[in-house]
C-alpha cells in the first residue's frame, strides 16, 4: 500500500480507512481534494526527517501552530494532551526493532487524531505500522480513528513483551550458571548492560502506562463504547512488564552483590593464608638473617655440627608456630 510517488513529500503512508478492516492507499496530491463519507478514516503516516513533513505540517494540515510545534518538537517523552474540538496529542514510545540498534534507544510516534483523521509522525521505520499495513491488506485492520490508535498501542507493547522476555530469559540462565556452578563467575559487564537496558526501558515505559490509564478515562465523543477495555488491558499488560523490568533489575542487583560478597570472601581467605605463611616464615628469616651475620662469636661457629643445629633450631621454630596456630584456632 505504500505508493513511491510519496516519499518525496515524506509521506510513508496515506490511507483511507473503509470503515469495515480495510484500507486504499492514496498519493499526496489527492489529500486536498479528498472528501470522507461518515464511515470513512484518514491515516497519513509521514517521516519527521523529511523537510516537505514539516511544510505540510505547517501549511497544508490545518493543524494550529502550538499542535504542530508539539509534534516537531526534537525530544519529547510519552505524553497525552487533549485538545478543544474532542481533538488530541498522543505521543507513544516503543522498543527499537531496526538492524543493529538497541532495543531499549526507543522509537517513538507522535499522533494527531480526530473523530475521522489521524496523523503521525516516526523518525525511524517503526515495525507496528509495517504490520497495521498487512492488517489492512488482509481486511482485518482498525475500521475507526479510534480502533487505529488502539492497534497501533497494541502493537507498540507487544514488541515490548519479546524484549522483556529476553531480559528475563538472560538474568535466569546466569543464575541457573551461579547455581550449577560455585566458582562460576558472570561477566560483570553484561550484567551492567541487562540491568541498563531495563532502567532505560522503564524511564519510557512508565509514563505512557499512565497514558494508557489516562485513555481509560477518556471521554472523547468518537471513542467506541469498548475502547476503554482495550484501553484498560494495554495499560494492565504495560504494568506486568515494567514489573517483570524491576525485578529484573532487583535480581540482577542481587547477583552483583553476591559476587561482591565472593570476590571479598576469596579475598580474605587469600590475605589469611598469606599472614600465616607470613608469620611462620618471619621467625625463621630473622634467624637465618641473624645466624648470617659475618662477626665472630656467633654460636656453634667452631663447632662441626653447628649447622645442622641451626637447621634443628629452625624446624623446632616451625613446629613450635604450628603447634600455636593450631592451639589458637588460626589454621
Amino acid at each position: 500500500m505504500f505508493d513511491e510517488k510519496n516519499a518525496q513529500w515524506g509521506l510513508v503512508h496515506a490511507l483511507v480507512l473503509d470503515g469495515k478492516g480495510g484500507a486504499r492507499a492514496i498519493a499526496r496530491t489527492e489529500l486536498d481534494s479528498l472528501e470522507l463519507d461518515a464511515s470513512q478514516s484518514l491515516w497519513l503516516h509521514w517521516d519527521r526527517s523529511h523537510p516537505q513533513t514539516q511544510t505540510w505540517l505547517r501549511n497544508s494540515s490545518g493543524l494550529s501552530q502550538f499542535v504542530c510545534d508539539l509534534m516537531l518538537e526534537e525530544n519529547t517523552r510519552p505524553r497525552l494532551l487533549q485538545l478543544p474540538e474532542s481533538e488530541l496529542l498522543l505521543f507513544l514510545r516503543g522498543v527499537n526493532l531496526n538492524p543493529g540498534a538497541e532495543p531499549e534507544d526507543m522509537v517513538s510516534v507522535r499522533i494527531f487524531a480526530a473523530a475521522q483523521r489521524v496523523i503521525s509522525l516516526r523518525l525511524r521505520s517503526l515495525k507496528a505500522t509495517d504490520e497495521l499495513i498487512d492488517l489492512f491488506a488482509q481486511g482485518k485492520g482498525p475500521k475507526t480513528a479510534s480502533e487505529l490508535l488502539v492497534y497501533l498501542a497494541q502493537l507498540l507493547t507487544d514488541k515490548v513483551q519479546a524484549v522483556v522476555s529476553d531480559l528475563t530469559e538472560l538474568v535466569d540462565d546466569m543464575e541457573d550458571r551461579i547455581d550449577a556452578d560455585e566458582r562460576y563467575m558472570p561477566e560483570h559487564g553484561n550484567m551492567v548492560h541487562i540491568r541498563r537496558r531495563a532502567a532505560g526501558m522503564r524511564r519510557f515505559l512508565a509514563p505512557q502506562r499512565e497514558i494508557y490509564a489516562q485513555l481509560t478515562r477518556s471521554k472523547m465523543p468518537w471513542f467506541l463504547e469498548d475502547d476503554a477495555d482495550y484501553w484498560n488491558e494495554l495499560n494492565n499488560s504495560l504494568t506486568r512488564y515494567l514489573e517483570e523490568l524491576e525485578l529484573s533489575r532487583e535480581r540482577v542487583g542481587l547477583v552483583l552483590e553476591a559476587e561482591d560478597r565472593r570476590l571479598n570472601e576469596r579475598m580474605n581467605r587469600t590475605m589469611y593464608r598469606f599472614g600465616i605463611v607470613t608469620g611462620i616464615f618471619l621467625p625463621m628469616s630473622f634467624l637465618t638473617g641473624l645466624l648470617g651475620i659475618n662477626v665472630g662469636g656467633i654460636p656453634g661457629s667452631d663447632n662441626p655440627h653447628g649447622f645442622l643445629m641451626a637447621c634443628g633450631l629452625i624446624i623446632a621454630v616451625a613446629v613450635a608456630q604450628l603447634w600455636l596456630f593450631r592451639l589458637l584456632r588460626w589454621v
